[in-house]
């Protein structure tokens, strides 16, 4: 009796930890937005570096990718929760292709598998890791979906490009998930909890802690 209480102890634990609170709904909402905006400023810089890059040498465009991602990686860190971090870079789409942009819907497209790489690995470690070596593999897995994406989806696909041009796509899309995303997301999360703003979230508490 006593074992099969604890175990269902255990087991409610678990289930509360996972359950979206209202806070985390409005607060994922709100980073999603917030992101989308960010997005639709860099569509602007972001695409004008990658036409340089890619003019320079083809596939080397792929170093503007990082800030595409931060979506998936911050919402992750912050609300470490299932489904979060493909819920806001989903989000962060949404908002990027109804402000307008080159690449119209499709951009939702690409935030769902860029979010969907990005929640792979929070999901790997079980939602209960958020260091910065994690932060850096989300922003890795985000820079994948994107790379899976483009090789079958767009304009014009990867998959009818040259071998050299996806290899050199795939290193700087992952290079720039690692720094653009993981680590610059990570930071960003850092400096949002030092504000107080995350005060109902572990991220948050973690910031208080280590002051």
């Amino acid at each position: 009796m006593h074992a099969s209480a604890s175990s269902t102890t255990v087991r409610s634990a678990t289930a509360n930890r996972f359950a979206w609170r209202p806070v985390d709904i409005i607060v994922a909402s709100v980073l999603g937005v917030a992101i989308g905006l960010v997005f639709s400023g860099w569509n602007t810089v972001g695409y004008a570096w990658w036409g340089a890059m890619d003019a320079l040498t083809p596939g080397l465009g792929g170093v503007a990718l990082g800030i595409w991602l931060l979506g998936g990686v911050v919402g992750g860190l912050v609300i470490r929760k299932p489904g979060a971090a493909l819920f806001v870079e989903l989000v962060a789409a949404t908002v990027s292709a109804l402000l307008g942009n080159q690449w119209g819907v499709g951009t939702i497209m690409s935030g769902l598998a860029q979010g969907l790489g990005a929640e792979l690995v929070f999901l790997a470690f079980f939602y209960r890791r958020f260091t910065l070596p994690v932060s850096i593999l989300a922003g890795v897995g985000a820079a994948l979906g994107a790379v899976v994406l483009e090789l079958f989806y767009g304009t014009t696909p990867n998959i009818l490009k040259t071998l050299e041009y996806n290899l050199i796509y795939l290193g700087v899309a992952v290079a720039s998930g690692i720094v653009l995303a993981g680590i610059v997301g990570w930071l960003l999360v850092r400096a949002l909890a030092a504000t107080g703003a995350l005060s109902r979230f572990a991220a948050g508490r973690e910031a208080r802690t280590e002051v």
